[in-house]
């Protein structure tokens, strides 16, 4: 399901390196539904939200409106499944600017442990980002862009900032 984004994107990509990141050190744990539970000072900084403002919320806070909203569904459809999950994300930081991340998620029990091909011990996820390469970014925006297109024009009644959007994909 599309998700309002909480903040005005503005097309102004920032990258690890200009935020003295290492990727690696971007890490988030939710629990089964997406709410996060922890997030890396790292991670903290590239989105710039403050843990008072993470801790709690959906995951969905980063979001960028030109995610495809299929790929969230494979993503959830896998990790809920007890698979481990990669792949390209771009999202939405507190001031409006992008990143692209790779990111990988695995689930988790209580305990922390990764837990593969038993959903019925899942209490949560772990995930892991690295910063992707320029063509790794430029065959995901291709791809997501003609996706996202493809999907809001086949809904009906697309709300305002939908509408945006698909005038931006246009």
């Amino acid at each position: 399901m599309a998700i309002k984004p909480n903040v005005t994107p503005i097309d102004i990509e920032v990258t690890f390196q200009e935020e003295g990141l290492d990727a690696r050190a971007l890490i988030t744990r939710t629990d089964k539904k997406g709410i996060i539970t922890f997030a890396s000072r790292a991670y903290r900084n590239m989105t710039k939200y403050s843990k008072d403002e993470l801790i709690g919320k959906s995951h969905n806070i980063v979001r960028h409106p030109m995610m495809p909203e299929a790929a969230f569904k494979q993503m959830w459809d896998t990790i809920l499944a007890g698979q481990h999950w990669e792949g390209l994300v771009k999202n939405l930081r507190k001031d409006g600017k992008y990143y692209w991340v790779v990111v990988q998620i695995d689930p988790i029990n209580e305990a922390g442990e990764i837990v593969y091909d038993r959903p019925d011990e899942i209490s949560g996820f772990v995930a892991v980002r690295r910063e992707p390469t320029r063509d790794e970014i430029a065959q995901a925006d291709l791809l997501y862009r003609n996706m996202r297109k493809a999907e809001l024009l086949e809904k009906d009644n697309l709300k305002p900032w939908e509408e945006e959007v698909l005038k931006q994909l246009s």
